[in-house]
Protein backbone atom coordinates (compact mmCIF):
# COMPACT_ATOMS: atom_id res chain seq x y z
CA UNK A 1 0.00 0.00 0.00
CA UNK A 2 2.69 2.16 0.99
CA UNK A 3 4.65 1.88 -2.43
CA UNK A 4 1.24 2.32 -3.92
CA UNK A 5 0.85 5.69 -2.60
CA UNK A 6 4.79 6.78 -2.68
CA UNK A 7 4.30 5.97 -7.01
CA UNK A 8 1.35 8.39 -6.74
CA UNK A 9 2.95 11.09 -4.87
CA UNK A 10 5.66 11.57 -6.94
CA UNK A 11 4.57 10.46 -10.63
CA UNK A 12 4.55 13.47 -12.65
CA UNK A 13 1.60 14.64 -14.32
CA UNK A 14 -0.71 13.52 -11.16
CA UNK A 15 -2.11 16.26 -9.40
CA UNK A 16 -1.65 16.13 -5.61
CA UNK A 17 -4.19 18.23 -4.05
CA UNK A 18 -2.99 20.11 -0.91
CA UNK A 19 -6.12 21.63 1.26
CA UNK A 20 -10.34 22.65 0.28
CA UNK A 21 -11.77 25.32 3.13
CA UNK A 22 -15.18 27.00 2.47
CA UNK A 23 -12.97 29.84 0.98
CA UNK A 24 -9.97 28.05 -0.47
CA UNK A 25 -8.64 25.30 -3.21
CA UNK A 26 -5.16 24.32 -3.09
CA UNK A 27 -3.34 21.53 -5.45
CA UNK A 28 -0.03 21.36 -7.73
CA UNK A 29 1.18 19.33 -10.38
CA UNK A 30 4.64 18.76 -11.58
CA UNK A 31 5.23 20.63 -15.38
CA UNK A 32 7.03 18.40 -17.09
CA UNK A 33 7.56 14.70 -17.75
CA UNK A 34 10.03 14.16 -14.62
CA UNK A 35 9.14 12.78 -11.22
CA UNK A 36 9.89 14.70 -8.56
CA UNK A 37 10.39 13.20 -4.81
CA UNK A 38 8.61 16.65 -3.41
CA UNK A 39 5.73 17.37 -0.95
CA UNK A 40 4.24 20.91 -0.11
CA UNK A 41 2.18 21.44 3.20
CA UNK A 42 0.24 24.61 3.79
CA UNK A 43 -1.84 25.43 7.24
CA UNK A 44 -4.51 26.88 8.07
CA UNK A 45 -6.35 26.44 4.70
CA UNK A 46 -7.42 29.47 3.84
CA UNK A 47 -7.44 33.45 3.11
CA UNK A 48 -10.01 34.62 5.32
CA UNK A 49 -8.43 36.24 8.30
CA UNK A 50 -4.78 34.70 7.93
CA UNK A 51 -1.86 36.69 8.70
CA UNK A 52 0.38 34.03 8.80
CA UNK A 53 0.27 30.02 7.01
CA UNK A 54 2.49 27.71 8.20
CA UNK A 55 3.90 25.60 5.55
CA UNK A 56 6.73 22.42 5.31
CA UNK A 57 8.63 21.13 2.63
CA UNK A 58 10.41 18.28 1.67
CA UNK A 59 12.16 17.90 -1.68
CA UNK A 60 14.75 15.56 -2.95
CA UNK A 61 16.70 17.30 -5.99
CA UNK A 62 18.49 15.56 -8.43
CA UNK A 63 21.46 17.69 -8.97
CA UNK A 64 23.44 19.39 -5.86
CA UNK A 65 21.95 23.00 -5.11
CA UNK A 66 25.41 25.10 -5.47
CA UNK A 67 23.25 27.42 -7.90
CA UNK A 68 19.41 27.64 -7.64
CA UNK A 69 17.45 30.55 -10.05
CA UNK A 70 13.75 30.64 -9.19
CA UNK A 71 11.47 31.87 -11.83
CA UNK A 72 7.91 32.77 -10.23
CA UNK A 73 4.59 33.57 -12.09
CA UNK A 74 1.18 34.35 -11.23
CA UNK A 75 -2.40 34.25 -13.37
CA UNK A 76 -5.16 35.63 -12.16
CA UNK A 77 -8.09 34.48 -14.00
CA UNK A 78 -6.24 33.55 -17.29
CA UNK A 79 -4.13 37.26 -17.49
CA UNK A 80 -0.34 37.16 -16.30
CA UNK A 81 0.07 39.15 -12.57
CA UNK A 82 3.13 38.09 -11.90
CA UNK A 83 6.38 37.18 -13.31
CA UNK A 84 9.47 37.02 -10.24
CA UNK A 85 13.17 36.11 -10.75
CA UNK A 86 15.75 35.39 -8.11
CA UNK A 87 19.01 34.06 -7.50
CA UNK A 88 18.66 32.17 -4.29
CA UNK A 89 21.89 30.22 -4.45
CA UNK A 90 25.37 31.20 -5.69
CA UNK A 91 27.75 29.61 -4.00
CA UNK A 92 28.86 32.40 -2.43
CA UNK A 93 27.48 33.77 1.17
CA UNK A 94 24.01 31.66 0.34
CA UNK A 95 21.25 32.27 3.02
CA UNK A 96 18.93 30.27 1.92
CA UNK A 97 18.81 27.09 3.71
CA UNK A 98 18.25 24.46 0.37
CA UNK A 99 21.76 25.93 -1.12
CA UNK A 100 24.31 23.67 -0.60
CA UNK A 101 21.93 20.20 -0.37
CA UNK A 102 23.11 17.43 -2.14
CA UNK A 103 22.05 15.26 -5.11
CA UNK A 104 19.80 12.43 -3.65
CA UNK A 105 20.04 14.49 0.16
CA UNK A 106 16.19 15.30 1.76
CA UNK A 107 15.76 18.68 2.15
CA UNK A 108 13.53 19.38 4.53
CA UNK A 109 12.07 22.75 6.50
CA UNK A 110 9.32 24.67 8.10
CA UNK A 111 8.63 28.23 6.87
CA UNK A 112 6.42 30.92 7.28
CA UNK A 113 4.24 33.04 5.09
CA UNK A 114 2.91 36.44 5.83
CA UNK A 115 -0.04 37.00 4.26
CA UNK A 116 -1.83 40.02 5.69
CA UNK A 117 -0.30 42.45 3.01
CA UNK A 118 -1.88 40.13 0.55
CA UNK A 119 -5.92 40.18 -0.46
CA UNK A 120 -6.48 37.89 -3.20
CA UNK A 121 -9.50 38.53 -4.67
CA UNK A 122 -12.30 35.96 -5.71
CA UNK A 123 -11.42 33.47 -8.38
CA UNK A 124 -8.97 31.46 -10.00
CA UNK A 125 -4.99 31.40 -10.24
CA UNK A 126 -2.27 29.95 -11.34
CA UNK A 127 0.72 29.88 -10.49
CA UNK A 128 4.29 28.54 -11.98
CA UNK A 129 7.23 27.82 -10.14
CA UNK A 130 10.26 26.82 -12.27
CA UNK A 131 14.05 26.12 -10.01
CA UNK A 132 16.83 26.15 -12.79
CA UNK A 133 20.62 25.49 -11.64
CA UNK A 134 22.03 27.90 -14.34
CA UNK A 135 21.45 31.41 -14.66
CA UNK A 136 20.65 30.90 -18.35
CA UNK A 137 17.73 28.88 -17.21
CA UNK A 138 18.10 25.74 -19.37
CA UNK A 139 19.11 23.78 -16.56
CA UNK A 140 15.81 22.99 -14.96
CA UNK A 141 15.80 21.17 -11.72
CA UNK A 142 11.64 21.44 -10.52
CA UNK A 143 8.95 22.91 -12.17
CA UNK A 144 5.37 23.46 -10.58
CA UNK A 145 1.92 24.43 -11.22
CA UNK A 146 0.06 25.52 -8.30
CA UNK A 147 -3.84 25.98 -8.76
CA UNK A 148 -5.62 27.85 -6.30
CA UNK A 149 -8.75 28.48 -6.27
CA UNK A 150 -10.08 31.49 -3.81
CA UNK A 151 -13.83 31.28 -3.46
CA UNK A 152 -14.80 34.49 -1.62
CA UNK A 153 -13.69 38.19 -1.35
CA UNK A 154 -11.36 38.94 1.72
CA UNK A 155 -12.70 42.55 1.90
Amino acid sequence: MFGFFFFILFTPGVSEFLCMSSDLEMSYTFCDATAYAFAFNLTPCSIMNTSVWKTSLTWIPRSDITFLKVVFQVWYEGAKALHWKEILCSGADDEYSVCGTLKGETFATDFRIKGARIKFPKGNYDVLLEGFSDDSENNMIICLNFTMIVKQDPF
